[in-house]
């Protein structure tokens, strides 16, 4: 029974990772994409036929470009990761920013 146990708990963080990482950086590009329609304005973003467009709001755009600097950083973070297990290194997280240690 104690096995049942294990498995339901690595299940979950598999789950979780792949929730994460799988749905949640598309997520992101997504809302991305989303924010420099919003910060475009005019035609960028969808309105009743016939009435004029809302207009440009550069939060929109500044927004947009911030989560795809974000998305690009986890993956460039992700292939550190896996490069760096290639080398017989581990990434730490132990301070604020992550490090690359020996196994």
């Amino acid at each position: 029974m104690h096995n049942v146990g294990l498995a339901l708990d690595g299940a979950w963080k598999v789950l979780a990772a792949g929730l994460v990482l799988g749905a949640g950086l598309p997520l992101l590009f997504a809302l991305g994409i989303r924010s420099l329609a919003w910060g475009a304005g005019g035609d960028a973003e969808v309105h009743d036929s016939g009435t004029a467009g809302p207009a440009a709001n550069p939060a929109g755009t500044v927004l947009g470009w911030l989560l795809f600097v974000i998305v690009l950083a986890l993956v460039v973070l992700g292939i550190v990761f896996i490069v760096a297990s290639g080398f017989g290194k581990a990434l730490s997280f132990e301070h604020i920013y992550p490090t690359l240690i020996d196994k």
